[in-house]
Parts: structure tokens; C-alpha cells; sequence
């Protein structure tokens, strides 16, 4: 059987690459509003229960399956007074149709769901220095009153966090320094003591306190640049006179805690999860050595409910935010 090709096609013929794009986004917008007004009388064959089913004019209905082939350029349905049957060609346009509708309904649940007050879902950043005990604690103390609220959880450094934010990825993050962008609302929430972290057999292990500058001939094991961290120690050293000499560089600081007990350097961090055997951690009395921890999210960005419910908890806990 050859289908009629109707004379007023709307795609480009010309082979320029922006005039094909340009003429695939024209088609859509013709197509989209009328894609399931298509499916239903695709379904039931019959114009009338169509828009009786569909709560819309018959006539409406009727023109709107016209322009609709018009647009396309090909028939899609052979027509016996109010009857229809689809065309090979509209038989092959509804496949498509029905999985492209049915995406749609997936996607509308989906965000529904998220947004739900009670099941929603938090996509929520931390540093992974956070990872072993502050964040489940927070996660345990809001679920007592949320026990439904869901969380997709992402560990990362400071600055992919926030690009992360930017892109729509996270709805709120945990990092150090507290940021400070247009973009972006930042809320500090509290402060971490930092230590001079050094192998067990050190000279200074046997110290429980510090100045800084004291350590300005030692190797230092860091974060790469980028991080939080890195830049804080940078910064705390810069104040304390003196450029810190770099052994090793990586990415995760319990691997850094690791280094500096297999006598690889000495390292400025947070204090860990669980005592780590092999190192001795000082208190630095000079200079003031700290990171502040902050919640940040993108500037104008709306919240569902399961979102706001937890951003109030986390300002909730400001200066509580840590274990003791």
C-alpha cells in the first residue's frame, strides 16, 4: 500500500546543521500538544468517543488530527465518516508516541514522588571528611522526625560539590571554607579544630601542643589543590611564616593519616572518626587553626518540601552541628 504524501511538510530540506536543528525544535513544538490527543483516538478508532473520553469538542479533536497530519506531511488515519483506522505509517507514529507519553507519566511520577512532604527525596553533598560520623548522626536525628524522607547521598570535595549545586544536582551540600559566591547562599553552621598530625616515632610526638612554625622544616602530606583543605593548610602556613614543602598530594584524608604513619610527612587535618594507630595528633595554639563548616545552595533555587524540612534542620544545628 503507498501513503499519500501530503504537500506541506514542515521539515527543512536544506543540509545546513542549525537549520535542521532549528526545524526539529519547530516540530516538536507543533507536535507535543497534540501527541496525546493522537493516542486517544488512535486508541478507540472513533472520533466522537475520543473526545467524549478526552472531555474535549469533537470538532476540536478533529482538527487538531488535520493539523497534525499537515505538520507531519503524511496521513495517519483512513477515515469512514466518524470511524478511523491508522495508516502503516500512523501505526508506527503511535508506537513511538505511546513510549514517548508514557516517559512523560514516568517523569511526572518521579518528581511528584521526590517532592512528596512526607516520602520525598534530598540530593544532599558532604565532604568525605564527614562521611563516618557528622553525616549518618544528622541523617539518624532528622529521620526521627522524618522517617520517610529519602537522601541520595554524594561525597566529594568542596568545589565539585558546589559545580554540582550549579548544575541542579544537589539541593543543599556540607563543605569547607564556608563559600562565598553570588550564586550561591552559604550559612555557616560550625567550626573544626584542625591538628598537626605526625608519625608516632617523631620528634614532636610527644608534644601535645604546637606552634605551627615549628614544623616549618617538615614534609607536609596534603589535598590536591582544590580542595578545601588544601587551601586552609596553605593558608594557615602562609600565616605561620613559612611555604609548606609538599611530599605527597592526594585526594581523601584518612589516606593522608595513612602516609603520615608510614613516616611519609606530617599533615594539618580534622580530627578522625576513630584513633588511627601509628600517629601522634598535636593542638595548634598558633595560629588559630580551624575550618569552618557551612551549608550552601544555589541562590533563587526553589525547595520542595522534603528539602526545606531538612535545611531548617541543618540551621537548626548550628554551632550542634558536630559530635562531640
Amino acid at each position: 500500500m503507498v501513503h499519500q504524501q501530503r504537500s506541506r511538510g514542515r521539515l527543512s530540506r536544506s543540509g545546513d546543521t542549525e537549520d535542521i536543528r532549528r526545524s526539529t525544535e519547530d516540530i516538536v513544538l507543533l507536535l507535543a500538544p497534540r501527541l496525546a490527543h493522537f493516542a486517544g483516538v488512535a486508541r478507540t478508532e472513533h472520533v466522537t468517543r475520543a473526545a467524549q473520553e478526552m472531555q474535549v469538542p469533537q470538532s476540536t479533536l478533529s482538527r487538531a488530527m488535520v493539523r497534525l497530519e499537515q505538520d507531519l506531511g503524511v496521513d495517519l488515519f483512513a477515515r469512514r465518516g466518524r470511524t478511523v483506522s491508522l495508516t502503516p505509517a500512523g501505526r508506527t507514529f503511535l508506537g513511538s508516541v505511546e513510549r514517548a507519553l508514557a516517559e512523560i507519566e514516568r517523569a511526572a511520577e518521579e518528581v511528584r514522588a521526590d517532592a512528596d512532604p512526607a516520602t520525598g527525596k534530598v540530593a544532599f553533598g558532604f565532604l568525605h571528611t564527614m562521611g563516618a560520623e557528622t553525616v549518618p548522626g544528622l541523617i539518624h536525628a532528622f529521620r526521627a522526625r522524618h522517617p520517610r524522607i529519602r537522601f541520595s547521598l554524594v561525597q566529594n570535595y568542596g568545589e565539585a560539590m558546589l559545580e554540582k549545586l550549579r548544575a541542579g544536582e544537589l539541593d543543599l551540600c556540607l563543605t569547607a571554607p564556608v563559600p562565598d559566591a553570588p550564586d550561591l547562599v552559604a550559612r555557616r553552621l560550625d567550626e573544626q579544630k584542625l591538628r598537626l598530625v605526625v608519625p608516632a616515632d617523631h620528634r614532636l610526638a610527644d608534644r601535645r601542643r604546637i606552634r605551627l612554625a615549628e614544623a616549618a622544616d617538615e614534609m607536609f602530606v596534603t589535598l590536591e589543590p582544590g580542595y578545601g583543605l588544601r587551601r586552609i593548610t596553605d593558608d594557615l602556613c602562609r600565616a605561620a611564616g613559612f611555604k609548606p614543602r609538599i611530599a605527597f598530594e592526594g585526594e581523601e584524608a584518612e589516606t593522608l593519616r595513612g602516609l603520615v604513619a608510614a613516616g611519609l610527612g606530617v599533615a594539618l587535618l580534622p580530627p578522625p572518626a576513630f584513633p588511627r594507630p601509628g600517629v601522634a595528633e598535636l593542638t595548634v595554639t598558633s595560629p588559630r587553626a580551624v575550618r569552618e563548616i557551612g551549608v550552601a545552595w544555589l541562590e533563587g533555587h526553589p525547595d520542595t518540601p522534603p528539602v526545606a524540612a531538612f535545611k531548617k534542620f541543618l540551621l537548626s544545628r548550628r554551632d550542634n552541628l558536630l559530635p562531640g
